[in-house]
């Protein structure tokens, strides 16, 4: 459970920026997509050698 504390004189728009981000950062959403459904073992790493194939070829392109 994500905490944020107001500051003292702090406005509370800048408090929820800070929840939103930490919120973010922690990829909160992303777990609960995905624990929806479940994937085999197989196909998880399926996936992460086509993410991990994809960012290889375009870091060499943006080296060109």
């Amino acid at each position: 459970m994500l905490k944020i504390e107001v500051k003292e004189g702090e406005r509370i728009e800048r408090a929820i920026k800070r929840y939103r981000r930490k919120h973010r950062d922690t990829k909160v959403k992303e777990k609960i997509r995905e624990r929806q459904a479940y994937k085999k073992p197989s196909t998880r790493r399926r996936e992460q050698l086509q993410k991990a194939r994809y960012k290889q070829q375009y870091l060499l392109e943006q080296e060109k």
